[in-house]
């Protein structure tokens, strides 16, 4: 009776685990940048499509410029389009598969 039960549980523990460690590589992906062969799209309105902004490191008072994000440069990678320069959101397709219902199993006596 136990013996299905904590094949589940454990089965989809597993499946979580997986589940989050690719969410984590996937993570790190970034898209390529506009003009490189990359997908074509309108502009980004935020960085006008140069996929790069001004870096926070260059509003301090002390006027000294750079930091570990920009690595001196005053410039870091655009947060509404990733530093691809594009404003086109990237179309994502998520498929679902039915499972079933755990059952209780009862052993005659």
């Amino acid at each position: 009776m136990v013996g299905p039960i904590i094949v589940a549980v454990a089965s989809a523990g597993v499946g979580a685990f997986i589940g989050v460690a690719a969410a984590d590589r996937c993570s790190e992906w970034r898209p390529p940048l506009a003009g490189a062969g990359g997908a074509q799209g309108p502009s980004c309105s935020t960085c006008a499509g140069t996929g790069k902004v001004a870096c926070p490191c260059s509003r301090w008072s002390d006027g000294d410029v750079g930091c570990r994000t920009c690595t001196g440069s005053g410039r870091t990678d655009c947060r509404s389009c990733r530093g691809s320069g594009t404003g086109r959101r990237a179309t994502v397709r998520v498929t679902l598969r039915a499972q079933r219902t755990l059952v209780a199993v009862k052993k005659a006596k």
